[in-house]
């Protein structure tokens, strides 16, 4: 077995696509994805399992339909599932998702924004 950290910099410098999470690793059946995003996301929910954004640099807000929450570097929050959100970073804004596999980052909401699943980087 090879021992070696995982450096959220070095992973994040080797893709810029917007809102399209990269796994860089796996626990059980859940995957630790790293994402950019900017601008507006689309709102969707998750019906089976909720959701954590970490906050690795730059501000996202999650918007719900009864109001929002702000994270900035170093905060997280878990989304419960079945919970319609959309995220929305002003700048540019680098993310960790944690989340079960196969799960499409916008949900059952579709659309040009639905990343294609289980790349790794």
């Amino acid at each position: 077995m090879v021992y070696s950290s995982i450096n959220f910099q070095e992973k994040l410098s080797k893709f810029n696509d917007l809102w399209s999470p990269r796994v860089i690793a796996e626990m059980n059946d859940y995957q630790f994805k790293l994402a950019k995003g900017e601008g507006e996301f689309v709102w969707h929910s998750h019906i089976d399992t909720d959701e954590v954004f970490i906050v690795i640099d730059g501000v996202l807000e999650i918007e719900f339909r009864d109001g929002k929450v702000t994270l900035t570097n170093g905060e997280m929050f878990v989304i419960p599932k079945g919970v319609e959100h959309k995220p929305f970073a002003k700048g540019l804004c680098q993310v960790l998702l944690v989340e079960p596999k196969g799960v499409t980052n916008t949900g059952e909401a579709g659309g040009e924004l639905t990343a294609v699943n289980d790349i790794w980087i």
